[in-house]
């Protein structure tokens, strides 16, 4: 921190992953911490295991004598908390400006994109540990590899920069990485070019002399990188198709993926990597041109990104019994879920999959509504949840139920709770299948409820 935070420091909503993150960076400098969410979960344990005191609900008496107070951005104006803290006169900051004064003084490394940006953020910050960099890091899911999502580091920060509420305008990375735009918190932004042109805002916070890595793979991206023009940045591509990095030979099998890094056409190296699916080729390659551009050898890079796991919940096995395989995964949009179903079908070829899909908002069931119709070919069977409302009412979109009965392919069913899921899919797997948890909410409670009937 390039100015001392004087604690204590209250958090509002010390349960999500960002604020967390937060929570952890200022006990590892010291700082006292008080936080509050309307639920505990492993998360505020973490922050609570380091010395912070965090309540279960909000009230005012939780802001205690705060000298700052830190919120997330899905807090109401009237929460008890805020209310009090504006009324004491304590500053206030938003999650993000909390972030940006975290890192202040740090090279910072900026993950953004519609998909992509926890594994992407996850692999470069394993990366630099592995070669001994000791990177600050902010992750928008816990990573396997590092045993969490954040820590205080040193000279490089590695963030994923997350748009919703345009959170990271208020960042100003030396290395800005865009892996893909596709109109996403349409509740927010309201229209798919605000959307955009949020992304065309955020890159241009790069100062002179930084370094823009986008998707040339990907449309959107591609088209923030021509708004740039060819000013006082680096600005390269990276891709399948096309880019400044390019993977060429791909090869997949039951084991990983393996491909040829190519830099302006010339021959880098060759790498492997245990996770499946082109999304994950874009990512490294990604994380590769970072590296690299930091100063990491190839070599490091290349055996980093072999033993790389990925971050909790993206593509991760859950359990097997009965001869059922259980996996989950993190998907909670039409794009995210067919490249997740993409990748099982090459990992588990020739084996009936069964999807288990919760939906994560109304209103992203509306706006996306046709796109969610289709995006399901290559499952055998669907099972949908009920919605995880996060931070809307029931009015915000369409309905679930109306989701279930509206898609076509494949034959799909409806379940109201965990446990009606668990005893359909249950029911419906056989000997051989693979069982797939989609979703950003809590439908990784499914799992283990379904090993246990399975078992």
């Amino acid at each position: 921190m390039s100015e001392t935070i004087q604690g204590p420091v209250h958090l509002i909503g010390v349960g999500g992953m960002h604020m967390s993150a937060i929570g952890i960076l200022l006990r590892e400098q010291g700082v006292a911490v008080t936080g509050s969410d309307l639920r505990l979960s492993p998360l505020t344990e973490r922050v609570a295991a380091l010395g912070a005191s965090v309540y279960e609900g909000h009230r005012a008496e939780n802001v205690g004598d705060a000298k700052l107070v830190v919120t997330t951005a899905a807090a109401d104006e009237d929460n008890p908390e805020l209310v009090e803290a504006r009324e004491r006169g304590i500053p206030v900051l938003l999650r993000a400006e909390m972030v940006a004064r975290l890192m202040a003084g740090k090279r910072v490394v900026a993950v953004s994109g519609s998909h992509g940006k926890t594994t992407t953020s996850s692999l470069i910050a394993y990366i630099l540990q592995q070669a001994g960099r000791n990177p600050m890091y902010l992750l928008g899911g816990e990573s396997v590899d590092l045993d969490g999502h954040a820590s205080w580091g040193e000279e490089i920060c590695v963030v994923e920069a997350d748009e919703y509420k345009r959170a990271f305008h208020e960042y100003t990375p030396e290395i800005a990485i865009i892996t893909n735009i596709e109109a996403d918190h349409l509740d927010y932004y309201g229209t798919a070019e605000a959307y955009h042109e949020a992304f065309v805002e955020f890159a241009r916070k790069i100062p002179t002399g930084g370094r823009l890595l986008w998707c040339a793979d990907d449309a959107g991206a591609a088209q923030v990188a021509a708004a740039l023009g060819t000013g006082d940045l680096l600005v390269e591509g990276y891709g399948i198709s096309a880019g400044h990095w390019k993977a060429d030979d791909i090869q997949q099998d039951e084991e990983g993926t393996s491909f040829t890094v190519l830099r302006q056409g010339a021959a880098v190296g060759r790498m492997r990597t245990n996770l499946p699916g082109e999304h994950v080729v874009r990512n490294t390659l990604a994380a590769t041109a970072v590296a690299m551009a930091l100063g990491v050898d190839f070599g490091q890079i290349r055996g980093a990104v072999a033993t790389f796991q990925g971050a909790r919940r993206r593509f991760q096995r859950v359990g097997e019994a009965a001869g059922v395989l259980v996996m989950d995964d993190y998907a909670h949009h039409p794009t995210e879920v067919r490249a997740t179903i993409a990748a099982a079908r090459g990992r588990f070829a020739g084996r009936r999959i069964i999807g288990v899909y919760q939906p994560h908002t109304y209103s992203r069931i509306a706006y996306l509504w046709d796109e969610w119709l289709t995006c399901w070919e290559g499952l055998d069977e669907l099972i949908v949840l009920e919605t995880y409302a996060a931070r809307e009412q029931p009015e915000a979109g369409r309905s679930a139920p109306d989701l279930a009965e509206a898609i076509k392919n494949p034959q799909t069913h409806y379940a109201a709770t965990f446990e009606e899921a668990a005893w359909l899919a249950a029911r419906r797997a056989r000997p051989g299948d693979v069982v797939f948890t989609i979703g950003a909410g809590d439908v990784d409670t499914v799992g283990p409820l379904l090993l246990e009937a399975l078992r």
